[in-house]
């Protein structure tokens, strides 16, 4: 299980408001040397949308990065972090409630556990703890779990939805490049000033998938007080 102290090892967030959506867009796919030595710690996107059942919404968090099809079937989550969504409902950007999940066991027949909606155990990036409440859902990855009225829940690897031309990226930001492969061999000085046009990009992501945490939970019960619109981040600590 995840220890008492907990290091913050990825972020992004996302405004919603009833019946609109306003985003800070921001993706992240290895950007850092810690995540990069430890890929499961990688949060590449954070998406909310309104379910197709009235009343619902769904908060997706993706991680682990650059998984190919033939390592998808086998792929687990980190049993030694504490994935979460934080939510904020009174608009001080305070996480109001957390949606806490861990693993136990490794590969296709590992166990998730999913805790909340609930107040924080410990509020802030840093020092997080796994709460005592029971799950609210738990079962094997790569299933449907839950509830159609409550929370439901799917933890496994899905294709990666995100879109960058990562060649030409490296040529707009050299000193970002890898060490050894094919990108290695770019030039060391910009070589563009923009990405392509859409017709032309290349999407390095394609065929390659990402651990996804989907969950579905009524509106309901991450609203307070009348206040229609909600923060929402997430977070992958040790």
């Amino acid at each position: 299980m995840p220890s008492r102290s907990a290091v913050l090892l990825s972020a992004t967030c996302l405004a919603l408001a009833a019946g609109t959506t306003g985003l800070l867009v921001a993706s992240d796919h290895q950007d850092t040397p810690e995540v990069e030595l430890n890929a499961a710690s990688d949060m590449t996107d954070v998406y909310v949308f309104p379910s197709p059942t009235a009343g619902r919404i769904v908060l997706v968090m993706n991680s682990r990065a650059f998984l190919s099809p033939a390592q998808s079937p086998s792929a687990s989550f980190d049993r030694n972090l504490l994935y979460q969504f934080k939510i904020d409902n009174s608009g001080d950007a305070i996480e109001d409630k957390v949606i806490q999940v861990t693993f136990s066991g490794s590969g296709a027949n590992q166990q998730v556990e999913v805790r909340g909606p609930i107040a924080p155990p410990v509020p802030g990036a840093m020092n997080n703890e796994v709460s005592g409440n029971s799950p609210a859902v738990s079962g094997t990855i790569n299933t449907a779990l839950g509830s159609s009225t409550g929370v439901q829940v799917f933890a496994g690897p899905r294709d990666d939805p995100f879109f960058i031309d990562l060649e030409q990226f490296f040529r707009i930001v050299p000193d970002r490049r890898p060490v050894t492969g094919a990108l290695s061999q770019l030039p060391d000085v910009p070589s563009a000033s923009a990405f392509r046009p859409a017709g032309q990009a290349a999407n390095y992501v394609a065929g390659f998938n990402v651990l996804s945490i989907i969950i579905e939970l009524p509106v309901a019960d991450l609203t307070a007080g009348g206040q229609p619109k909600l923060g929402i981040w997430g977070t992958i600590s040790r």
